[in-house]
């Protein structure tokens, strides 16, 4: 096992995982389900269904439209009864397809059972992608393009996040606790195809039982070991997980794999299992239920899709004598308030909050004392201060020079601010600018010399 190791920067937010005891309760199906097209970073798929068209639990419902793509599939059994734009968990309309149940009890996908390992890599590849498997740890980026990096960047190093270091989610942890194994032979797959020698699992040391369960079927493998890390946030982030465990520097504007590693979440690679050894396409995943407004707080095997006032209603529901004042998708520090409980839970939902008014209280912004609390927090070694002013300025050039888009948006530097100041939203949209500041110009470049 190895030593205890942590990041630069960093803070240490209230942990609230308090259903870190609650084992997975597979929840029924909806009646109704709202599949997104778009479920993750890149082109969404083309609909392969009409409305009116019948479809059975786990049939397609897209293809991918490009490599950096992914499909959907249908996570119940049913008929299609829309096909158009619905509200995306993300604050904008997006295509989906809507499905109504049959209402009849449902047969079990059939599973496939192949020895995954011993497939070629492109097999492997092309599995996992049919399977519409992507990152489920919030970043949703398709997980075969992440195991095809160019030639000219080899992988030495494969890392499996089991941190979950927002506070509140606790599923990872109970994935790693019930499905060992499956978690395990992702990692072997996901080593396999990048021809890595060695594999790590990181996880927070406020989980001891998954690092001894872990640890102790990874007994005797040479190439794989846990990893115990320090608690702090954000140290599930690609960057810091790889300086804890590697001491390796991810440069400014690079990914992992200019460093020789790549990165998957333990969720992530419990899935690849199922795609490579079973052929099963990514239809359910486990979500943390929370909030003092829930009457059964816990994790919840929840089929893509499903509404999230439908999944909070099947799961107990809310209380009726605490007033429910804010509903999060993901986890406090880096989710997304939710506008409408409508929306469904999509690949990337790792948790639902459910939070009154005391516990969503907003504290009143006032004015900066530059104290550097900030600086001293953010994980990415940024001015967040001198940032914000050059957003309030408009001055995108000079944004663009410190690093503005390097943010990781974890809200290290908000949570700390005695002020209160937006950061994090004045990140987001400065990054939005910059990204378009820096498209244009390189449009024109390439007018330029046509």
């Amino acid at each position: 096992m190895l030593n205890t190791r942590t990041f630069s920067g960093g803070l240490h937010p209230p942990d609230l995982k308090t259903t870190g005891g609650a084992a997975i309760i597979p929840l029924p199906p909806p009646k109704k389900v709202v599949i997104p097209l778009s479920q993750h970073i890149g082109a969404p798929g083309k609909p392969l269904v009409t409305v009116g068209a019948t479809v059975e639990k786990g049939q397609p419902l897209s293809e991918p439209n490009g490599f950096v793509s992914a499909p959907v599939h249908a996570s119940i059994a049913g008929k299609v009864v829309a096909v158009g734009n619905f509200m995306h968990p993300f604050g904008i309309a997006s295509t989906a397809i809507v499905i109504e149940g049959t209402g009849e009890p449902e047969p079990p996908l059939s599973p496939v059972a192949t020895d995954g390992l011993s497939l070629p890599d492109e097999e492997i590849k092309k599995r996992i992608q049919a399977a519409g498997v992507v990152g489920m740890g919030g970043a949703t980026f398709p997980t075969h393009v992440k195991l095809s990096p160019p030639a000219s960047k080899p992988i030495d190093t494969v890392i499996l996040n089991g941190v979950e270091c927002e506070p509140a989610l606790t599923a990872d942890h109970r994935l790693m606790l019930e499905e060992p194994d499956k978690i395990i032979s992702g990692l072997k797959l996901v080593m396999k195809v990048l021809k890595a020698k060695r594999g790590y699992i990181g996880i927070e040391n406020n989980k001891p039982d998954a690092i001894r369960l872990l640890d102790e079927k990874l007994r005797g493998e040479e190439n794989l070991a846990v990893a115990p890390l320090e608690v702090k946030y954000p140290q599930g982030g690609e960057k810091q997980l790889i300086a804890a465990i590697l001491d390796r520097e991810v440069p400014s504007g690079g990914l992992p794999m200019d460093v020789g590693v790549v990165v998957q979440n333990v969720a992530t690679a419990a899935a690849i299992h199922d795609a490579v050894f079973h052929q099963l396409p990514l239809i359910e995943r486990v979500v943390t239920l929370a909030g003092s407004c829930v009457k059964n707080p816990g994790n919840y095997r929840v089929r893509i899709g499903t509404p999230v006032n439908e999944f909070i209603a099947a799961a107990g529901g809310l209380k009726p004598e605490v007033p429910l004042a804010k509903v999060i998708s993901g986890g406090p520090m880096m989710g997304l308030a939710l506008f409408d409980l409508a929306v469904p839970v999509i690949k990337g939902t790792s948790g639902i909050l459910c939070w009154s008014a005391q516990e969503a209280a907003l504290r009143p912004e006032t004015t900066c004392i530059r104290c550097g609390r900030c600086i001293e927090a953010c994980p990415m070694r940024l001015l967040p201060q001198r940032l914000k002013t050059l957003v309030d300025h408009q001055r995108w050039a000079q944004a663009y020079e410190l690093g503005i888009l390097d943010c990781m948006e974890c809200g290290c530097c908000a949570y700390t601010c005695p002020a209160n100041l937006p950061l994090v939203q004045s990140f987001k949209l400065g990054k939005k600018v910059v990204f378009a500041e820096r498209k244009r110009e390189a449009d024109a470049q390439k007018a330029k010399g046509k």
